[in-house]
């Protein structure tokens, strides 16, 4: 088995993200996603900005959600996120969870490309993301 680091992030939900049933509008879990990326980067000391002044650009090829249970307003969720990498492309998994209950799960996918778009190997410095002991 391929065991892969795993990093933690929690939001509380704001009022504007609710739909009129008082539910988590369902494209702000694609929002939540961005911002455990972010921060998963950040963590690793690799600020996407950084990367993007470097050259590397991480587009979103493919997005995936699977919706269990609605989350609500003022909600303390744990975003739970682990990489792969996969030839040119990485593969973010995540769970969204309230206390112990799971939320939603889903994947994104990215390509790495360079500032031409030109489609790149990730460079090392992006093998932090996988490594347990980074």
């Amino acid at each position: 088995m391929n065991t892969t680091r795993t990093f933690k992030h929690f939001i509380r939900v704001p009022y504007a993200h609710t739909d009129q049933m008082r539910f988590v509008y369902y494209a702000n879990y694609l929002v939540y996603f961005e911002m455990a990326r972010a921060e998963m980067l950040r963590e690793v000391g690799l600020p996407y900005a950084e990367l993007e002044k470097q050259g590397l650009f991480l587009p979103v090829v493919e997005a995936h959600c699977e919706y269990k249970s609605p989350a609500h307003f003022d909600d303390r969720l744990e975003i739970l996120t682990n990489c792969r990498i996969q030839g040119a492309r990485l593969r973010v998994e995540y769970k969204i969870s309230r206390g112990s209950e799971l939320i939603v799960t889903g994947h994104t996918v990215h390509v790495c490309v360079s500032a031409a778009l030109k489609i790149m190997r990730p460079p090392v410095c992006l093998q932090k993301l996988v490594a347990i002991s980074a």
